[in-house]
């Protein structure tokens, strides 16, 4: 699995969601891509001032099926994205596929009106950024709103989350990681 940058990102966020992929995920290995991905262009809505989403993962994609060594893509972008069909997301993956993407933009605590919080903000990104890549192996949104697959409609939902499966996910989880190896 690979962590990529797209557009400006600061390292230590992406070193901390790597480091928290890893433990997540302790039969794959979350490496970072040197290369910074550039910001699609096409992917800007400039109506909404936002990109989409689905534009930036297919280009992903492309870069995915291009990089056989890595058999997942996380992408990290520091800009607000949405898909069309709603105000924003947090992230958006191919469920079952080989990339995904989270924005950090809404998970600082500045955005919604309130001190900068480093950990806190750490701790939102680590768990889109597991959330995301659970999409990737095939998981699906769970109704527990603790558990890290739970939708987040909102920071509420994020924060209110875990940072891991519960158990349910996590059987689901083990069940699809026996059959990759």
């Amino acid at each position: 699995m690979g962590a990529l940058r797209i557009g400006q990102v600061d390292h230590t966020v992406v070193d901390r969601i790597q480091e928290n992929l890893n433990m997540t995920f302790p039969r794959t290995t979350c490496v970072l891509i040197k290369e910074t991905f550039p910001m699609p262009e096409e992917a800007f809505d400039s109506r909404r001032k936002q990109y989409r989403s689905d534009i930036i993962l297919a280009k992903m994609e492309e870069l995915a099926e291009k990089e056989k060594t890595l058999e997942r893509i996380l992408g990290i972008a520091n800009v607000d994205i949405f898909v069309p069909s709603l105000n924003f997301v947090f992230g958006e993956a191919k469920c079952p596929g080989k990339a995904a993407l989270i924005s950090l933009h809404r998970l600082r605590p500045e955005f919604h009106g309130e001190r900068p919080n480093t950990e806190l903000f750490m701790e939102r990104s680590s768990k889109e950024a597991v959330h995301e890549i659970g999409h990737t192996f095939g998981l699906a949104h769970c109704g527990n709103p603790f558990c890290v697959m739970y939708f987040s409609n909102s920071i509420f939902d994020t924060d209110r989350k875990q940072g891991v499966f519960c158990s349910k996910c996590s059987m689901k989880i083990e069940k699809i990681m026996d059959t990759l190896e």
